[in-house]
């Protein structure tokens, strides 16, 4: 059986998982009488635990919001989670400007492990290999990235100074609806009052950001990701492409993702297969076309090229090497 010690820290970590926990609920997981569990409380208290009682039908115990609670416990699945989520954060580019935050961090639970986890943990970092190798991720600042998540969920306009790819340098208000992580980097959506349009920024490039008075309302079922996906479907480029494909939303999905082309897609009538066949009309933008051909040629697809003329060169041209190289002995 338990020692008294050992239930408290159970009581402790029951706590520690969030929410309010009734005296029935923590008797039952404890296997003591309610009585016992005030008792246990009382102790935890006079350790300077903050827990707070909550009364009425759905009452109990919690821990004070907003306490940083020595010891931290964590299952050996639980820490190997965080661990894990660190490091691939890290690699993903989720991170804030502070990488040094999230190595300290990994350190600090790395110090405190069992020595067996440990072991495992190392072995598994040491056999662990991902399949790309990005570049340096461009990550914001924390205090960008918690004031503008602060205004997003109390729909507060904020204020930020921003520099754009060419380094030009402005501070202008914006109505954030929501933040995206894509591809390594963090992306806020929203409108811009000054001049009424919707934008998407890198927050990155955001230097400060500061709530404003007064408040706003985001549009009914707005899709953050889904704006920044579209955004740069439509960003300016050098060519712009347009094409007819013969195949399926799953089929031209597959090569041509929604960061990269748009799609017009015509609603089914009566009685026809949304998922049959049919011609899609595909835009995009690119800075250069090369490597549009072999994407075309991978999707099995009948497709017309409406423009650009240098697409259709390329792609004649990509055929002819194919040819060439299939007629090799």
């Amino acid at each position: 059986m338990p020692r008294p010690t050992g239930r408290v820290l159970t009581l402790l970590e029951l706590l520690q998982s969030g929410g309010t926990r009734t005296v029935a609920e923590l008797a039952d997981r404890l296997g003591v009488e309610g009585r016992t569990v005030r008792r246990y409380v009382d102790q935890l208290i006079d350790l300077d635990v903050p827990v707070e009682s909550v009364r009425g039908r759905y009452g109990g115990y919690r821990l004070a919001p907003g306490y940083r609670l020595p010891p931290l416990m964590l299952s050996d699945d639980e820490a190997l989670a965080v661990l894990l989520g660190l490091v691939a954060g890290r690699r993903a580019g989720l991170t804030t400007a502070q990488r040094t935050a999230s190595e300290t961090a990994s350190a600090k639970i790395r110090r405190v492990l069992p020595k067996h986890l440990a072991r495992r943990l190392d072995a598994l970092l040491e056999a662990l290999a991902f399949t790309d190798q990005p570049g340096e991720p461009a990550t914001p600042d924390a205090g960008v990235l918690l004031a503008v998540a602060d205004a997003v969920r109390h729909r507060r306009p904020v204020s930020i100074r921003y520099t754009d790819r060419d380094g030009r340098r402005s501070e202008r208000a914006l109505h954030a609806y929501g933040i995206v992580a894509h591809a390594g980097r963090w992306y806020v959506t929203g409108r811009d009052p000054g001049i009424g349009e919707d934008r998407t920024f890198r927050l990155d490039r955001i230097a400060d950001a500061r709530t404003l008075p007064g408040s706003f309302e985001a549009p009914e079922g707005f899709d953050p990701a889904q704006r920044v996906l579209s955004g740069f479907a439509t960003a300016e480029y050098r060519h712009e492409v347009t094409l007819r494909i013969h195949g399926t939303v799953e089929q031209i999905r597959a090569r041509l993702p929604a960061s990269v082309a748009s799609l017009e897609e015509h609603a089914p009538t009566a009685g026809e297969d949304r998922a049959a066949e049919r011609w899609l009309r595909v835009e995009l933008r690119a800075e250069r076309l090369d490597w549009l051909p072999p994407v075309l040629a991978s999707l099995g697809c009948p497709f017309v090229i409406e423009r650009p003329d240098e697409l259709r060169d390329l792609v004649v041209a990509l055929a002819d090497r194919l040819a060439c190289q299939a007629r090799r002995a």
